[in-house]
């Protein structure tokens, strides 16, 4: 699934201190819809939210989720709403004991820009209200599985659009970041020699085939040795300078997009003891992948 970096680093939050009006509500099992599951990537003329609320925020009463200071959800603990808009500025938050300032609906403090072709996941925040908890992906996808689907509102956001997940036809060339990179780095000067080679060869494919195009997904994966987020921003780095080299070979930028999903996507699992087995095992887990949208 597509990563939610760009609202970390876009989210604009204001302070500010809000009253809380007391109110709660029984909770009838009505409320609840399916169980999560992702329905995949928005198409890119929208940018998909899911903005959910764990058990472990306490309390009964609804979270109050705006977009754009209208009211898209109701989030009791344990549920989330899944909604697509398209992409652009748009403000967020959610509020709990709203009633009767509906800070929500008047405050839109807290904006971001959303890219299309996105998927961006947030957090109801149990301590401030209305600001919203820009999640990643791979910490969001475990604190979902057991939540369920606010299906008991009924969204009255204008801004909110029908999520299109139409499947594009794509395909994928997987490249191994230890024959692109010398181990462990992602600059341009780090590319080996057969690296080199093997874009400017995949290059002059794409390019000869640029009218069946739609656009193209650089894609940055890394093993799972050492921190999170520091594998993710080896994932985007050289995602990064895997594109500016597409670019470099004739590709026009505009078509060439970048994301990491860092060490959230292996496709070997490495339980070995010794750091040199382990760094063996996890070869194919280091990989650049370039996903080209085709038009048939």
């Amino acid at each position: 699934m597509h990563t939610n970096q760009a609202l970390l680093a876009v989210l604009l939050l204001a302070g500010g201190t809000f009253s809380t009006v007391s109110s709660h509500a029984a909770v009838d099992s009505r409320a609840f819809g399916e169980v999560w599951q992702s329905q995949g990537e928005p198409s890119r003329e929208q940018a998909q939210v899911i903005y959910y609320r764990s058990q472990a925020i306490s309390g009964n009463d609804a979270a109050m989720v705006y977009v754009d200071g209208e009211f898209q959800a109701a989030l009791l603990p344990g549920m989330f709403t899944r909604f697509c808009v398209k992409p652009g500025e748009h403000s967020l938050g959610a509020y709990r004991n709203d009633a009767p300032a509906y800070q929500g609906k008047n405050e839109q403090r807290y904006r971001a820009a959303f890219k299309g072709g996105n998927t961006y996941y947030v957090r109801v925040d149990g301590n401030v209200n209305g600001r919203p908890n820009a999640v990643r992906s791979a910490q969001a996808a475990n604190e979902l599985k057991t939540l369920r689907l606010q299906k008991h509102a009924l969204s009255r956001a204008s801004a909110v659009v029908v999520c299109d997940y139409s499947a594009k036809p794509a395909v994928d060339y997987t490249l191994s970041s230890d024959v692109l990179f010398k181990f462990g780095n992602s600059g341009q000067g780090d590319i080996q020699t057969q690296g080199r080679h093997t874009l400017a060869a995949l290059a002059k494919q794409l390019i000869s085939h640029q009218q069946h195009q739609n656009g193209i997904d650089v894609i940055g994966h890394t093993d799972g040795i050492g921190r999170e987020l520091d594998n993710q921003r080896l994932g985007h780095a050289r995602a990064t300078t895997v594109r500016q080299i597409l670019i470099d070979e004739g590709i026009p930028a505009a078509n060439i997009r970048v994301r990491s999903v860092g060490s959230s996507e292996p496709v070997a699992i490495c339980k070995q003891s010794s750091a040199q087995e382990k760094t063996a095992c996890n070869a194919p887990n280091r990989r650049v992948v370039i996903r080209v949208e085709t038009t048939r």
